[in-house]
């Protein structure tokens, strides 16, 4: 009868209560305390998980301030870090070891944590390379989150697995790569470059990694060094390539470094480009680079990051022309899809490389699979643990259809031609040079007047422009030069805000200065 009555307060968990049982029989009088730790055990451990009701409650709780805060978007500032160091001391704070309730929890989040950040979800968000939170792609996550279903491996979730591969093809072919192409979602273009590099560094080397050289333009994304330096490259084995007038690789520096270097019995193995430049939007002349990594038998990466999603569209392929012709590309749905960050992509035209780089096996896993259509993203990155990646843009794309992302990405290169063109009818306003995609950089000029003078003046300017808190632009140095810049790739930045922001910058341009008032 005991027997009966522990199962009974202690629930469906039977194998644990037989353990009890057996553990409290030979002492009949510790029962009683034994079966009201228990109770209280189950019960604390219980209230991690939420049944449907409870479950509803939290979702009413946060649906009302999310919708209020999307609508507020357009009167938030675009950056307010200012007080920010004065509500630090709040979040250092013990271990909540008791529970709290959720509507304090969210007072928290939407008055001390979200406000004092950039705005990287508002429209006057033009900094660095915008990220986009679409809204559609959250639905997507919170499902796969709640669901919870383990896609690093095909046995595990057979039909979960397809959508993230079929999301992989549809890059693919976006992009214009071959058939046959494929890859794997990662965490953003950081990790896709390292990826990349261990591929090519396995696919070209082996394990002897004596001599290796890797080319990369000086004005690549320095997580591509970043990345070969990890991959086990050293340092004078990551060459760096200069740039042109237009801030492109110079071929004909490449093609003589690798000749360079191949007289000193060196090893050269990888040549990587950039598809869009993170400080001036640049974009390297890509078949040029693909028909010299092909004569030299180099694998060939493009760091395509902030670009390669403007392929969609097809008025704007031929700066890119070459890009499908990479053995690897990485490209950022977070950026140019207006995902969520945390969403990045590297395609490979030859799958079996990326696999027998990354490929391993352990007594414990479900039988793996080697075919082209079963794929287990296990073998195709470091990762082991990964998340469900590929709801987040299954959904956004059967939701809106392709064609809506198309006519986004073509309306910010619409808007960055406006700006740029705007911008360069101010007297003493010099661009690097005309935006290809939708990032492009500008400074004041200071006629007769040294650099650093000049250079201070524009770091005061984007100070002033960024202090109106309506947009918010970041700035970068080149060879000494400093260089303000503007990047249209938010899913809400349209012609009313960029309006706005060429007006607040020509009001800045015409402020105080050097010989200005």
């Amino acid at each position: 009868c005991e027997s009966i009555a522990i199962r009974a307060a202690l629930g469906p968990e039977r194998r644990w209560t037989h353990s009890l049982w057996r553990s409290v029989l030979p002492g009949q009088s510790a029962l009683p305390g034994a079966l009201a730790v228990a109770t209280d055990v189950q019960r604390s451990a219980m209230q991690l998980d939420s049944d449907p009701a409870s479950f509803s409650a939290m979702m009413d709780a946060v649906h009302p301030r999310l919708v209020a805060w999307l609508e507020s978007l357009p009167d938030q500032p675009s950056h307010a870090t200012d007080g920010a160091t004065d509500r630090l001391s709040g979040f250092r704070e013990a271990l909540p070891e008791r529970p709290g309730g959720l509507e304090p929890l969210l007072d928290r989040l939407f008055g001390d944590v979200i406000p004092f950040s950039f705005n990287t979800a508002g429209p006057g968000y033009l900094a660095f390379v915008p990220g986009g939170g679409l809204p559609s792609a959250c639905i997507a996550e919170l499902v796969a989150s709640v669901t919870n279903r383990y896609a690093g491996v095909w046995a595990a979730a057979p039909v979960a697995v397809e959508i993230e591969t079929q999301v992989l093809r549809w890059l693919c072919e976006l992009c214009g790569m071959p058939d046959g192409s494929l890859g794997i979602l990662t965490t953003g273009a950081s990790m896709s470059n390292f990826i990349a590099a261990i591929t090519a560094r396995e696919a070209k080397l082996g394990p002897d990694l004596t001599g290796a050289v890797a080319y990369v333009p000086t004005e690549i994304h320095h997580c591509m060094t970043k990345a070969l330096r990890i991959a086990g490259i050293p340092p004078d084995g990551i060459r760096a390539v200069p740039v042109d007038e237009r801030f492109r690789v110079r071929v004909d520096s490449l093609q003589r470094m690798i000749a360079d270097d191949r007289t000193q019995d060196r090893r050269p193995f990888m040549v990587c480009a950039s598809a869009g430049t993170v400080n001036t939007g640049a974009v390297d002349p890509l078949d040029a680079i693909a028909d010299l990594a092909e004569a030299e038998d180099l694998w060939f990466h493009i760091d395509g990051a902030y670009g390669a999603t403007f392929y969609m569209v097809e008025e704007l392929q031929p700066p890119l022309a070459g890009m499908p012709r990479a053995d690897s590309l990485s490209l950022d749905p977070h950026k140019g899809l207006f995902l969520p960050y945390g969403t990045g992509a590297l395609l490979v035209k030859d799958l079996a490389a990326l696999r027998a780089a990354h490929a391993a096996d352990a007594a414990y896993l479900p039988p793996l699979n080697e075919g082209h259509q079963q794929i287990d993203f296990c073998n195709l990155s470091p990762e082991l643990s990964r998340d469900w990646r590929g709801l987040r843009l299954w959904l956004p794309f059967h939701l809106h259809g392709v064609q809506a992302f198309r006519d986004a990405l073509r309306e910010k290169h619409q808007l960055a031609i406006q700006a740029a063109d705007a911008l360069a009818q101010v007297p003493d306003v010099e661009l690097a040079h005309a935006p290809e995609l939708s990032l492009f950089a500008f400074r004041q000029r200071l006629p007769g007047r040294p650099l650093a003078e000049e250079n201070a003046h524009n770091r005061d300017l984007i100070a002033r422009i960024n202090a109106t808190r309506r947009i918010m632009l970041t700035g970068t140095e080149i060879d000494g030069t400093y260089w303000l810049r503007i990047c249209v790739l938010h899913l809400r930045t349209h012609q009313d805000r960029m309006d706005e922001a060429i007006d607040i910058i020509r009001g800045c341009l015409a402020g105080p200065g050097p010989g200005r008032g």
